[in-house]
């Protein structure tokens, strides 16, 4: 059996938890668990949860220089719709764009990378 069962909780480092998991509670529809001035969680029962913790000092990572380490992943329904819909709530979308139209990078209010895909098993 391996060591490691399931993941629980991506927890991103980021200056301001409570408006990150704000943004992110709009962009999900996911519900706000916690959230205080140096953490926030949210979730809605998925088996993985978001999880925001302040660090002072954080820097916004690069795109699409070497200073990012991981990003996250969503599957959408409709590309374009959802492209615009979060970028109405604040996120922004990078010059940079690889993947030949494949996906769409945008980032979060505070910089993060994160990457859309299209559903592409109809449910």
């Amino acid at each position: 059996m391996p060591a490691l069962k399931q993941l629980g909780t991506v927890v991103i480092e980021c200056a301001d938890p409570a408006a990150l998991a704000a943004f992110y509670q709009k962009a999900t529809g996911w519900e706000i668990a916690y959230s205080d001035q140096d953490f926030a969680s949210l979730g809605d029962g998925t088996p993985v949860q978001l999880a925001f913790v302040r660090v002072e000092g954080h820097q916004a990572p690069g795109w699409p220089d070497g200073a990012t380490y991981m990003h996250l992943d969503f599957t959408v329904t409709d590309l374009d719709g959802a492209t615009e819909e979060l970028l109405g709530i604040g996120a922004s979308r990078p010059v940079f764009q690889p993947g030949d139209g494949q996906w769409i990078v945008l980032t979060d209010p505070e910089g993060h990378p994160f990457c859309l895909t299209a559903d592409t098993t109809g449910n």
